[in-house]
């Protein structure tokens, strides 16, 4: 049996379920991102499964740096090492990669860049990629890729394309040699904002039969339209029997969108560090605490929310945090927004469940655009 079920469909929009060996993923779904094994804002495990996670992200170039998969795998994985018994994914490198311009050298065998801690020359190849994130021991592991910038030339974007397809092929020989069959291994479709390339590499990615496909190289500057442009050239292209997860987005507007197109998967850093700059998010859209308008106000954030940080504190009180600079300003947005995230994605599975899901994104987008 296929480990992806899907249960309910509305237009293009799905209700589905990835079945994992630590647990099974209700999409679509908002991956909450453990960057190095840990929610910045001083969030633990705990503290993500009060808030309604169900999936943490690690990246497996920061981990290579320190502490090493090796202790990573000593210490009985990035389950047991951050104490997260739910399901896992790592993303593979390839972005990190992308974001280190001037200090990477790409050629058909990898990347070798000098690490942003210490400036030591460090090697990262689709082959190593794969070996790093089975010594992590995450549930989703992803194909090492060429990310380009959204301006590239189409030269340089086809070209980035046909080396990220030469990887995939490196990734699944080494996934196979290492024999992790429970960690299932998805590929990643590039190709700019051209609708020609992307639709070749897709096609192409899924002639290799992986059981998950994610769709990279988006919302790295490229307006808005553009990448819903994109998203409506690939949706139909994609296979339905297998997830979809649309890499580094987004804002809970993009996230309809893309839900709507029939994405399952998300993830982004936004929530938690809008939260811990005081960009705390609402059922009508999102403030800034640090306003002096909310220096006397004695209600929640959001009276509707149902997180802990609502129903203990003022906007009055957190804007003091903010303001005072106090550790625990951090803390306590960044959990309120990865709340509204996690919080946001069940209406959405409840509201497709119910087939009430088209009139509840336009509903919330109205609720958005009136504003707070």
């Amino acid at each position: 049996m296929s480990a992806f079920t899907v249960l309910r469909e509305e237009g293009h929009a799905r209700r589905a379920v990835y079945a994992t060996a630590h647990g099974d993923i209700h999409t679509p779904v908002f991956m909450n991102v453990a960057t190095q094994a840990a929610m910045k804002g001083g969030l633990a495990a705990c503290d993500l499964r009060r808030a309604g996670c169900s999936v943490v992200l690690a990246n497996a170039y920061h981990l290579h740096l320190r502490p090493g998969e090796d202790t990573v795998r000593s210490m009985g994985g990035l389950h047991g090492f951050m104490r997260w018994s739910g399901p896992m994914l790592t993303d593979s490198g390839g972005f990190q990669v992308y974001s280190l311009a001037g200090r990477r050298k790409i050629t058909d065998e990898g990347a070798e860049f000098a690490s942003h801690i210490d400036g030591a020359r460090v090697f990262i190849g689709p082959r190593e990629s794969v070996r790093i994130q089975t010594a992590l021991g995450a549930d989703i592991i992803m194909a090492f890729d060429e990310c380009v910038e959204s301006t590239a030339s189409r030269e340089v974007v086809q070209s980035a394309s046909e080396r990220t397809l030469r990887w995939l092929d490196c990734c699944i020989d080494e996934h196979g040699r290492a024999g992790q069959g429970a960690r299932a291994l998805w590929g990643i479709n590039q190709g700019g904002v051209y609708e020609d390339i992307r639709a070749d590499n897709l096609l192409r990615l899924q002639e290799r039969g992986l059981p998950g496909v994610a769709i990279g190289g988006l919302a790295v500057g490229e307006e808005k339209a553009a990448m819903y442009h994109i998203l409506d050239i690939l949706c139909p292209l994609l296979h339905k029997h297998i997830p979809r997860y649309l890499m580094g987005v987004g804002t809970p507007e993009d996230i309809l969108q893309a839900v709507s197109r029939g994405i399952d998967f998300f993830d982004c850093v936004l929530p938690a560090r809008n939260g811990r700059h005081g960009h705390l998010y609402t059922r009508k859209g999102k403030i800034n605490i640090k306003n002096a308008r909310y220096r006397l106000d004695e209600n929640p954030i959001d009276e509707q929310c149902g997180c802990e940080v609502c129903a203990l504190y003022t906007r009055a009180y957190l804007r003091h945090l903010f303001t005072c600079g106090e550790l625990l300003a951090l803390r306590l947005g960044a959990y309120h927004n990865l709340y509204y995230y996690n919080s946001l994605m069940a209406q959405i599975r409840q509201n497709l469940e119910n087939g009430t899901f088209n009139a509840f994104r336009k509903a919330m987008t109205e609720c958005w655009t009136s504003g707070p």
